[in-house]
């Protein structure tokens, strides 16, 4: 009986193959995810600066920090000796660019070049909780 308690309890410190396959694919494409809408940043600056909002000063210098925290996040959930920290640090920053989101739906702010309707402005909204929960459960280990 003791025997079968100790093997029990290790296949809950294991998990599934399915699980931590999972983690690494979704892992990846957050990490691709954030680097290229990091870059985007650098690219596209302006198409950024526009969603800022209008009482946060420095718009453009803004937008380049969160574009270099999104290509250094996405960069560091990759390396487990960094991993919690990157994604404590992700989930930060998609705290703090939630305003930017809540300005674009409550203001209809549309920047140039994008065709977002009222309703999908919103219904962007809870998706940064999405977001959320997934950058949690990539940062974990397994």
């Amino acid at each position: 009986m003791s025997d079968k308690v100790v093997d029990n309890a290790n296949d809950h410190a294991k998990p599934p193959l399915w699980r931590v396959l999972l983690r690494r694919v979704l892992r990846v494409l957050l990490a691709h995810l954030f680097g290229f809408v990091g870059v985007l940043h650098f690219v596209r600056p302006h198409f950024f600066e526009q969603i800022v909002p209008p009482y946060l000063p420095w718009p453009l210098a803004l937008v380049y920090i969160s574009g270099y925290f999104e290509i250094l996040g996405g960069c560091c959930i990759m390396i487990p000796a960094v991993r919690q920290a990157a994604g404590w640090g992700l989930i930060a920053l998609l705290i703090a660019v939630f305003p930017a989101n809540l300005h674009m739906a409550m203001n209809n702010v549309v920047p140039e070049g994008a065709t977002f309707t009222q309703t999908q402005l919103w219904l962007r909204l809870p998706f940064q909780l999405v977001f959320i929960v997934w950058v949690w459960w990539c940062a974990r280990d397994g």
